[in-house]
């Protein structure tokens, strides 16, 4: 299947570096991660510049992104990369004018940015039957996982076809495929990514422009803390998450997905409303949490 999604990347990984040594895709190239100050983000900055990538971090939080790229530098320089800096940048991507000015900086500085990784996110866990009239959990998710990465890559795509070379990376969820009840505001605003980025993709592809969607299964990140549903759940480690979205600066694939999402998003095509009856049915052995219901915990 790898074969068949990138076959270059393929060639390479497994012929070429049977026969000599090859440094890393990302070695020299200038690597922005969004929500860079923890979870995936954090683990996959730090996995760039272990390869030699100048990592550009980008988050709300500076204290937390001051940490990170100090960390970064310690490691470079305790652990002698071949390149691996750093460079921290505060910004609410929900800010469209805050984010025209990080493109503006970051571009003025750096001449260009070679790949992407918009990682930063809002999750929501929450029933119809509660969100009735919140619908300020739909434009929130949508601001924060829609327009602000969609703004962020409009913004950086210009210099990346001008010097004919690109490559971004959109953490999503198997959700996009799997349809899951109670996650509405949530999967719509990583579907609407989803099938931006493909249609963008096409556009861009005539000039060495590439996007890789990745699917992700549960990742044991602070987004998923107040879900009691999932602290019995199993659950990726930032840093497993790190090396696929590494994997996916790499080689470049279209989509990289997991078995269980693709294998549901067919029968959600060829039976329809049986998959509907049976994520009906499955959804009511895991009721919304206290917090979605708008409960406040004694005391």
């Amino acid at each position: 299947m790898n074969l068949l999604l990138t076959p270059r990347a393929w060639v390479r990984r497994h012929v070429v570096a049977r026969v000599r040594p090859l440094p890393s895709p990302l070695v020299g190239r200038r690597v922005m991660v969004t929500g860079a100050s923890s979870g995936i983000g954090e683990a996959t900055a730090k996995a760039v510049a272990r390869r030699g990538a100048t990592v550009l971090l980008v988050a709300r939080r500076a204290d937390a992104l001051e940490r990170v790229r100090g960390e970064i530098d310690q490691m470079a320089r305790e652990q002698g990369w071949s390149g691996g800096s750093a460079y921290s940048y505060v910004c609410d991507l929900t800010d469209g004018p805050a984010v025209d000015a990080l493109v503006r900086d970051v571009l003025a500085e750096h001449g260009a940015v070679d790949m992407l990784v918009n990682n930063a996110g809002r999750s929501i866990r929450r029933s119809l039957t509660y969100s009735y009239d919140r619908m300020h959990d739909f434009e929130r998710t949508m601001a924060v996982n829609y327009f602000a990465p969609v703004r962020l890559t409009l913004g950086l795509l210009p210099a990346m076809r001008a010097q004919r070379f690109g490559h971004v990376v959109n953490v999503l969820s198997w959700g996009v495929q799997v349809k899951a009840p109670r996650f509405t505001a949530y999967l719509a605003s990583k579907t609407a990514l989803d099938t931006w980025s493909r249609i963008a993709g096409r556009e861009t592809y005539a000039d060495n422009v590439t996007f890789t969607n990745i699917r992700f299964p549960l990742v044991r990140t602070e987004m998923i803390r107040d879900t009691d549903v999932y602290h019995r759940s199993r659950a990726k480690t930032p840093a497993q998450a790190a090396e696929v979205v590494v994997r996916a600066l790499e080689d470049r694939p279209l989509t990289i997905s997991t078995a269980v999402g693709n294998v549901t998003e067919v029968l959600n095509l060829l039976a329809p409303r049986l998959m509907d009856a049976v994520a009906a049915a499955g959804s009511r052995r895991f009721p919304d949490s206290p917090a979605a219901r708008g409960e406040r915990p004694p005391g």
